[in-house]
């Protein structure tokens, strides 16, 4: 009997010591609760953020106003969720040595079960006892070993999806962090991009604005056959139409041809009609970054200048119209924007009727283009910024 008690009271310790560790445990939850705080915190301070960025969004389109908004976005977030998966690791650290004595913890209690299992049966208990005082503490201290040993396996349980679940969060704010840098990576890049181009010169910057503006409406007047245009007559497929010019021209900072396909009217994807070419991609953050924009060409026309291409802006919702000043302007790039590295040469991208044209908008000039009628579904090709 006296082992029975001796081995009650070394369960009972061992109680005392599982206490100790759920206390333990208790205190990092504690902990947790602070952690908890942080988080809401740097949430708070994400909203003010974003704030931030749209009262400049509404205030003066100025250069210094533009570079502070990409300033607020580059702070943004990448910071506070790096604190987040530091303090998320923290916590799943924590909870990695409290899941662990937990088990072990439990092991043992499997073990101590397991031998004292044979007297759990009061009727063992009242044999192998001199009294019944003494019965009855046994049969106490037993039922207050399994009631120890249920709490146990249920803190068990919890810890053990606690774990999963912080491990989840900590996976998802990984791949979100990934996001956010190449979103970062974007943002600088735009920022350099733009103090390149004007050299921090307010007065440059609403030149550019003002120019792209310019050649916007330019655009969208002439595709509604508001431009001044003479019929030249018929063309073939790869015969020359016109010339790039070599330098800064009406609505242009530089050499590049804006190719429009349109039918009946309404623009058209142009990779849907080029055939594949030897290309350079300059469309995103720098030439040949992964960032730009997709080049994909599934037709059958022939490019309308020489091989290599320059790629400069795609069609749609473009990397420039998602990241740089450009946005401001306009949200759909209506054709794409390509130069030739070998030739200034412009083709006739398929054949047809070919007239020469030109509109005067608010630009001060008088934008240059070639329209080609083709014989087919109601198709329209467009060559903008060049010579005739």
């Amino acid at each position: 009997m006296k082992k029975v008690l001796k081995a009650a009271l070394t369960l009972l310790v061992f109680s005392s010591v599982l206490t100790f560790v759920f206390l333990k445990a208790g205190g990092q939850l504690i902990q947790a609760e602070t952690e908890t705080e942080k988080l809401e915190r740097l949430t708070r301070e994400i909203s003010q953020y974003e704030s931030e960025i749209s009262k400049l969004k509404s205030q003066a389109t100025t250069l210094s106003n533009l570079i502070a908004q990409y300033d607020a976005q580059i702070r943004l977030k990448i910071e506070q969720t790096e604190e987040k998966i530091l303090l998320l690791g923290g916590r799943i650290d924590q909870l990695e040595t409290s899941l662990q004595s937990l088990t072990d913890a439990f092991t043992n209690r499997v073990v101590y079960t397991y031998k004292m299992s044979k007297l759990n049966e009061p009727y063992l208990i009242l044999i192998s006892s001199p009294d019944l005082k003494t019965a009855f503490t046994s049969f106490h201290y037993l039922k207050k070993i399994e009631s120890a040993d249920r709490d146990l396996l249920v803190r068990l349980e919890k810890a053990q999806l606690t774990y999963e679940e912080e491990k989840v969060d900590q996976e998802a704010l990984q791949k979100e962090l990934e996001s956010q840098k190449t979103v970062l990576g974007a943002q600088k890049a735009a920022k350099a991009t733009l103090l390149e181009q004007t050299k921090n010169d307010e007065k440059k910057y609403q030149q550019l604005l003002s120019q792209a503006r310019a050649e916007f409406e330019a655009i969208q007047a002439i595709l509604a056959g508001k431009g001044d245009e003479e019929e030249v007559g018929k063309v073939s497929q790869g015969q020359r139409i016109a010339s790039i010019i070599p330098g800064a021209s009406c609505n242009s900072s530089g050499p590049h041809v804006h190719f429009i396909v349109s039918q009946n009217g309404a623009t058209q994807n142009p990779f849907s009609f080029l055939r594949g070419i030897d290309y350079e991609n300059c469309s995103g953050s720098s030439c040949g970054s992964n960032d730009g924009d997709p080049f994909n060409p599934g037709g059958s026309w022939d490019w309308p200048i020489n091989p290599k291409v320059k790629f400069s802006q795609g069609y749609g919702s473009t990397w420039a119209v998602r990241n740089t000043w450009v946005g401001r302007i306009y949200s759909f790039h209506n054709g794409i924007d390509i130069n030739s590295n070998s030739s200034q040469e412009v083709k006739a991208a398929r054949s047809g009727t070919l007239y020469r044209g030109s509109y005067g908008g608010g630009g001060g000039c008088r934008l240059r283009y070639v329209r080609v009628d083709h014989d087919e579904n109601d198709l329209d090709t467009f060559y903008l910024h060049i010579n005739y």
